[in-house]
């Protein structure tokens, strides 16, 4: 299995290694269903949206989604290619230099 390493916006210096081709195929997907702006997407709505893109081989019945998800939002955070809105439920959207 390839790893591919990430980081953590909530951990900052934090590298954790993980499967590739999940990490890319949610990290595909994710940027699919994230809009350019803000108000973006809570994370109820990032996931119904990305259950429908993401390879069956990889999330049979969708297992794991929720970790991969979440995985995938702390390294674009910490890579600052999404933005994480401060409102309440949490929302995201692709950074400024990603629209």
């Amino acid at each position: 299995m390839n790893k591919i390493e990430v980081e953590n916006s909530q951990q900052p210096g934090k590298i954790t290694r993980v499967d590739a081709a999940k990490y890319k195929a949610m990290k595909a997907a994710y940027l699919q269903v994230l809009p350019d702006t803000s108000p973006g997407l809570n994370i109820e709505e990032i996931y119904q949206a990305i259950l429908l893109l993401l390879p069956e081989s990889l999330f049979p019945k969708g297992k794991a989604v929720t970790m991969w998800i979440k995985i995938v939002q702390l390294d674009l955070e910490a890579k600052k290619l999404v933005t994480r809105a401060k409102t309440k439920p949490l929302r995201w959207y692709k950074a400024d230099d990603q629209n």
